[in-house]
């Protein structure tokens, strides 16, 4: 099987279950800013070299093929989705708030606004953040389409966990410095 199919020469992408779109397509725009998160917290996870965060980075990783199946599907084809599979389920974005909550508790809350790059890891999760923060953005036309997608509202917290992921590391190279 080959790598390339040529079916995208003519400027459209496949979606899942069916149908093409212009890869210029606000809901393609959105699914790539989705596939550039991933790929940045594929990074994270590789430089953290195991342990806690690439364990957090691998599940987060596997929420996003969700995100990105959720958002690849057209809404004739809505009803084929399923939940924890290919729709996002609120229970994720819970899930995503009690890990905020963890990690928050873990740390303390800087007083001013925090300038990247403290460490190489927290660095990357920074970057992670604003490109999840640019998915985001991108999935405000998309829930708007789509009542009751919990996609945007997932990136929301997604972001909010990649920060608290930063400053815990951050917090982590300090107290370890003061050792």
């Amino acid at each position: 099987m080959k790598i390339y199919t040529r079916t995208g020469d003519d400027g459209t992408t496949g979606m899942l279950f069916g149908g093409r779109l212009p890869k210029d397509a606000p809901r393609v725009m959105l699914n790539g800013a989705i596939d550039e998160t991933q790929a940045l917290i594929g990074l994270v996870r590789a430089v953290a070299g195991g342990g806690e965060l690439a364990g957090v980075c691998t599940k987060l990783a596997r929420d996003l093929w969700i995100l990105m199946a959720e958002v690849a599907t057209l809404s004739e084809n809505r009803r084929k989705l399923k939940a924890g599979q290919t729709l996002v389920d609120p229970s994720m974005v819970e899930a995503l708030e009690r890990l905020i909550d963890d990690y928050s508790a873990r740390f303390q809350m800087p007083r001013d606004f925090v300038v990247p790059g403290q460490t190489v890891i927290s660095a990357h999760l920074d970057h992670a953040r604003t490109v999840a923060r640019r998915a985001e953005r991108l999935s405000v036309a998309f829930s708007r389409e789509t009542p009751g997608s919990q996609v945007q509202i997932y990136l929301n917290r997604l972001s909010d966990l990649l920060w608290a992921l930063a400053r815990w590391q951050d917090e982590s190279i300090l107290r370890f410095k003061e050792v």
